[in-house]
């Protein structure tokens, strides 16, 4: 091979500059993906290649023509984005997969990181946050704006209470606050104080996401 051979033409690297970046969305909200498709067709950096309301149409897109960024949304109708995240990387595909989302749960933020996001964004940060990633990952680069690494390996049920443990346990037995308030001696009123303590350390806003929870952390235990 000569030297000549080796050197890149002019033309292509100029084309390489000023290639746009490929963004495809996937998100249950109709509005939102309005509205970030609208936000990232008019910023002359991305193209839009795609927007999905499911996670399937969005795997079925992404092997047929992979793009260089997926803007997940963490709850699809059919599946969450560590779903997504995890067909990605069982699939090797080579999009780098953005995860932007209003969940305020740490457990969501620890499943993402883990399961291989480039990038963890909130719906409730500035959008210019959101396209900021978006250059900072195709350019290679891991983007968790304001992200306590800290909480990654944090125990989320680490500072409840015995008490609090036990309704925990009582929840992902499928309990009732009647039959907890019957088992464990106290009352409803109780029962209800208790639960709110415990969702507030979990970071979490109902029983059915403080079980998730749970199981997710006897999951990784395992």
């Amino acid at each position: 091979m000569s030297r000549d051979s080796l050197v890149i033409p002019i033309q292509e690297i100029n084309a390489r500059m000023t290639a746009k970046i490929e963004v495809t969305i996937a998100d249950q909200n109709p509005v939102v993906r309005a509205g970030l498709e609208a936000l990232i067709a008019r910023d002359g950096r991305f193209t839009v290649c795609g927007i999905h309301a499911t996670g399937e149409s969005l795997i079925s897109a992404l092997k047929t023509k992979p793009v260089e960024i997926a803007v997940v949304g963490w709850t699809l109708p059919d599946m969450t984005g560590g779903a997504v995240l995890a067909r990605a990387k069982q699939e090797k595909w080579q999009t780098r997969i953005i995860i932007y989302t209003g969940e305020r749960s740490h457990d969501v933020l620890r499943t993402s990181i883990k399961s291989g996001a480039w990038g963890f964004v909130s719906k409730t940060e500035d959008p210019q946050v959101l396209l900021e990633a978006v250059v900072s990952v195709a350019r290679g680069r891991l983007s968790l704006p304001y992200v306590d690494i800290d909480l990654l390996n944090h125990d989320p049920l680490e500072g409840l209470t015995a008490r609090e443990r036990e309704l925990l346990a009582a929840l992902a037995n499928g309990w009732t606050n009647l039959q907890i308030a019957a088992r464990t001696g106290i009352s409803r009123n109780t029962v209800k104080y208790h639960l709110k303590n415990l969702y507030d350390k979990l970071g979490v806003s109902n029983r059915a996401m403080a079980v998730a929870l749970h199981v997710s952390v006897n999951r990784n235990e395992q």
